[in-house]
């Protein structure tokens, strides 16, 4: 575990980002069970946190994609934190709607991007992949280059594994699920009879709890 997956995890759990409820499940939009919500928006409205966040994707990027030319960010989750590193990083930035504007131009993509260019794009939580491997193509079919993706946090589920294997993209994340439960166990946000629980849920999130 690097030192930034566990503060990461910690800061998502601190400002409820991160809600965990075993005994008492969310419903998600998709209709699943969850013993877990996770809104990383959130971290926008306590500047240590979002500061820190940022700060580690530019530090991934740095290792991972110096030779990029633009930040993506994918609607509506990462929009801000993008532009936050763009900022930093002195890169354009452009975002990724999750369809084409109805009216006007009709954009997928908001903002200046030309084929060729090599983009990082940026999410804030990966479930299935689904969404987030939209965006990607996106890209890939205005022809640019998808280095990679970066995400604040992933449930690491073993299909969203296959999707992005399928799409050949690259995947690093700051925190991850695995990290998430270990952390909140050390801080007594859940007790070791919940564990169990939340590991058959991470297996089998569509048929939990039915």
């Amino acid at each position: 575990m690097r030192e930034y997956e566990k503060k990461v995890a910690e800061y998502l759990l601190q400002i409820k980002a991160i809600k965990l409820q075993p005994s008492n499940p969310f419903t998600w939009a998709s209709g699943w069970l969850s013993p877990i919500y996770c809104d990383n928006r959130k971290t926008l409205s306590h500047p240590e946190v979002r500061t820190y966040i940022r700060d580690q994707f530019i530090e991934l990027i740095k290792e991972k994609y110096a030779n990029c030319d633009v930040i993506a960010g994918v609607a509506t989750g990462a929009i801000a934190q993008g532009a936050l590193v763009a900022q930093v990083l002195n890169k354009p930035f452009v975002y990724i709607r999750s369809e084409a504007k109805k009216h006007g131009l009709t954009n997928l993509i908001e903002g200046e991007i030309h084929a060729g260019q090599k983009v990082v794009v940026i999410e804030g939580l990966v479930s299935t992949g689904g969404s987030s491997l939209k965006a990607v193509e996106a890209l890939r079919e205005a022809n640019c280059e998808v280095l990679g993706m970066i995400a604040i946090f992933t449930y690491g589920f073993p299909v969203a594994e296959e999707n992005f294997a399928e799409k050949e993209c690259k995947l690093h994340t700051l925190s991850n699920y695995n990290t998430m439960i270990e952390t909140a166990l050390n801080t007594g946000y859940i007790t070791d009879s919940d564990i169990e629980t939340l590991k058959k849920w991470r297996v089998s999130p569509d048929t939990w709890g039915k």
